[in-house]
């Protein structure tokens, strides 16, 4: 039983403040709980795409291969703007979260994935962006990587694939050297799954 129960929420205006690759809108609501007088919020929301992460674990050598990309917001937060993270992207139109997962792995690492995992599909941060992101995990070996990848020339994508052992990426969380959301959330689920017997 939550207090939220019997909840309910009322849009009054969904105006659009500005739209181009993602949509900023201003969202304006009424939210009615039992026990409390009706509050009427005003919240920007930030439009994001589905997108879809994807774990590649090579078996054979007990390494992950994980992508170095330029990451602009991270730049103008005064951090190292290099980050080393997961194959991920939007799902594109008629295409499933699974399907979007093979072919990111195998456009930005040249991976050819024949299945996936599914760890979870968190919304990254909810209390102002749509975006909700579809983990996955995979095992690979040396001969499923038939391309270099490096991403999309005609999108232009500048990749740098890099291969850690598992524990070396692990430990590079702890020393703030992966900080993407993502991709410390699909380590540390493959690392929990593996402590299960389960990977």
């Amino acid at each position: 039983m939550s207090i939220f129960d019997k909840s309910s929420i009322s849009i009054v205006e969904d105006k659009t403040l500005w739209k181009g690759w993602s949509h900023l809108r201003r969202v304006t609501f009424d939210f009615f709980r039992e026990g409390r007088k009706p509050h009427r919020h005003e919240w920007e929301v930030f439009d994001r795409f589905e997108a879809a992460g994807i774990l590649l674990h090579n078996i054979e050598t007990n390494t992950v291969t994980l992508v170095r990309q330029l990451r602009i917001p991270a730049h103008l937060m005064g951090d190292h703007p290099f980050l080393l993270e997961v194959p991920a992207g939007f799902i594109d139109d008629g295409e499933t979260a699974e399907e979007a997962a093979i072919r990111e792995a195998y456009e930005e690492t040249g991976y050819r994935v024949a299945s996936v995992r599914k760890a979870f599909a968190p919304y990254m941060s909810p209390g102002s962006v749509t975006e909700k992101l579809h983990g996955f995990y995979a095992t690979v070996v040396d001969a499923d990587r038939v391309a270099e990848g490096g991403g999309l020339v005609e999108e232009k994508e500048d990749l740098e694939v890099v291969e850690l052992p598992f524990d070396k990426a692990l430990a590079m969380i702890a020393r703030g050297e992966i900080v993407d959301a993502k991709t410390i959330m699909l380590l540390q689920w493959a690392a929990l799954q593996s402590a299960k017997g389960a990977s």
